[in-house]
């Protein structure tokens, strides 16, 4: 536990802690950050900061958005999340309310002050480090003249996390000086001070305001030909970076169609310096060389199987898109389940084996019934088809005794399986929960070796809903870069509930019998992966974005996502 972690909150004063959330990549937030926003009663940040730490809040916690609502309403200070959903949500009453007990001004520092009272635990969560912003330190100032205790958990800094992520180091080993400066604030004598500096100037602004601060920096005498970088939406997937010197800055955002724009308004990072140079970037330059980097890929799966994918889909840089094309649903009849599960109790079974997540999480949701725990596998050996199965499975309390140690599907699980020896086997029967749909290749082969099987419906799968349909437009439309199917079923489901993926989407599948039924739906396919696992198939997804990124770098190309080449410029079938 932290040194700085504080006691219960006064039942008069509560506590509040101003928390830095960073520039904007939630894996920036420090281990205290996160202690602390797991023991919030009430989380007060803006839109952008929210989507950084709420997902670190407990369930149950207050959320008060401290932007502006469109009809300029207060926050409603006393509600907690919306009923059923498990996570925080902003709630907003109308102005003249008076349950809120909020005033009308929309003050941040009343709303900290409001949300204290009664012995509540606050966080107050701001951008980048609390240090630096000069709002956070007025609500302090509240704070102590109020006598709320409070703490500060410091956060990664825009001016310093932003540049490290663009490749972009602010020191060297000559140890030049490094000034930071906020263009909205900056006075006549600032701008003097760092134009006559020969060090590194890292300057704050927004996108439509970076060419009247690189004409500042000159007139104050930097030299035009000063190289500079401008990073927007830094440490995000979002993020875009320009090289450019100070004379040239605003016609290489003109050129690059970034202004003018709506997004004008945008905050972005420039570092003026010579460690700004287009060819130390280039090698430095770690974040947006990811293999996916930018990339939106959509991940056609039910929504517990898409959480690990969509992981490390992240970890190469993409931006995934969950879309459930398949529901769980319960057996229409439950009576033969109920019958196998008592089997196991009462030693029917030699053998349970589990050939999905979602079979394991059917027989657990069976025992939780019957008031049984994972004691109840005791002297029954227990077979998972592969590395997620098995994972579900000791998260329930239960280490497997079989996991092929090949091809993870049913072919490899039966090269594994011992053949029934009445010998050594006191039982021959073997428990099978499986879904509705199931082929019959397991049941055949276990039956070969000599073994009885009891298949039991544990659970159906149905087509999902609909996404919305943005999505769906999207889908259709040429918004995703790529898109995975993860089994025929998949591919079925997601053109007859969504529609065709457009022909600049890069197609990958699981493996062949998924790549026929893409091919026999009008889908081409560009990635396979190398063996039948979802993992697999995403490192073959950023193989193949890696050398999609290499053959521009090397042709002189600029590197541009799928979703922005034009249409009917796809690439031939390639496999990895």
């Amino acid at each position: 536990m932290s040194p700085t972690t504080l006691p219960v909150a006064g039942p008069e004063h509560g506590h509040v802690t101003f928390l830095g959330a960073g520039p904007g990549d939630p894996g920036l937030l420090t281990l205290r950050a996160v202690e602390a926003l797991a023991t919030a009663d009430v989380l007060v940040a803006g839109h952008e900061v929210l989507d950084v730490v709420r997902t670190h809040a407990r369930s149950g916690v207050a959320v008060v958005n401290t932007d502006a609502d469109p009809a300029g309403r207060p926050a409603d200070l006393s509600s907690g999340p919306t009923p059923g959903t498990g996570a925080p949500q902003l709630t907003v009453v109308d102005g003249a309310s008076t349950t809120a007990g909020v005033p009308a001004v929309r003050d941040a520092a009343h709303l900290v002050m409001e949300a204290a009272r009664g012995g509540r635990r606050v966080v107050r969560a701001v951008s980048g480090d609390p240090g630096l912003d000069a709002y956070a330190a007025e609500e302090m100032l509240a704070c102590a003249r109020a006598g709320v205790p409070f703490e500060v958990v410091p956060g990664v800094a825009a001016a310093v996390g932003v540049p490290a992520y663009a490749g972009v180091p602010l020191r060297d080993a000559q140890g030049a000086d490094v000034r930071f400066v906020d263009a909205r604030t900056a006075s006549d004598r600032c701008w003097t001070e760092v134009g006559a500096s020969d060090g590194t100037v890292v300057v704050s602004t927004t996108l439509d305001s970076m060419a009247a601060a690189a004409g500042e920096l000159v007139a104050a005498g930097r030299k035009p030909d000063t190289p500079l970088t401008v990073t927007v939406a830094g440490t995000t997937t979002r993020q875009r970076t320009w090289t450019a010197t100070l004379g040239t800055i605003a016609q290489t955002l003109k050129q690059a169609k970034v202004l003018p724009s709506p997004d004008g308004a945008r905050p972005v990072i420039a570092v003026v310096g010579e460690r700004s140079a287009t060819a130390q970037r280039e090698q430095l330059s770690w974040f947006e060389s990811k293999p996916l980097f930018g990339w939106k890929v959509l991940v056609p799966r039910t929504k517990e199987q898409a959480a690990s994918l969509s992981d490390q889909l992240r970890s190469y840089g993409a931006v995934p898109h969950e879309v459930p094309t398949i529901a769980v649903e319960p057996p229409r009849t439950p009576q033969q389940m109920e019958r196998a599960v008592k089997g196991l109790v009462t030693g029917r079974y030699e053998w349970i084996a589990f050939t999905s997540v979602n079979a394991v999480k059917a027989v657990r949701e069976k025992f939780e019934e019957y008031g049984l725990d994972a004691r109840a596998f005791a002297g029954i050996k227990v077979a998972a088809v592969g590395e997620q199965t098995a994972k579900a499975l000791v998260a329930f309390g239960v280490k497997p005794d079989l996991v092929p140690s090949g091809e993870q599907s049913a072919a490899g699980l039966l090269e594994d399986w011992p053949p029934y020896d009445p010998v050594f086997d006191p039982i021959d029967r073997v428990f099978l929960p499986r879904a509705d749909i199931a082929t019959e290749t397991l049941v055949a082969g276990l039956i070969e070796l000599g073994w009885e099987v009891d298949d039991v419906t544990a659970y159906r799968t149905v087509r999902a809903s609909p996404p919305p349909a943005e999505t769906r437009e999207a889908i259709k439309g040429g918004g995703f870069d790529a898109v995975l199917f993860t089994s025929s079923s998949t591919v079925r489901n997601l053109v007859g509930i969504a529609g065709k993926p457009h022909n600049v989407t890069v197609i990958a599948c699981i493996g062949p019998a998924t790549a026929k039924t893409a091919e026999e739906h009008g889908l081409r396919v560009d990635v396979m992966a190398p063996e039948p696992s979802v993992h697999k198939l995403a490192e073959a997804l950023a193989d193949f974005g890696s050398r999609r990124r290499a053959a521009a770098v090397e042709a002189g190309d600029p590197v541009t996502r799928p979703s922005e080449r034009r249409p009917g410029a796809r690439r031939r079938r390639t496999t990895t």
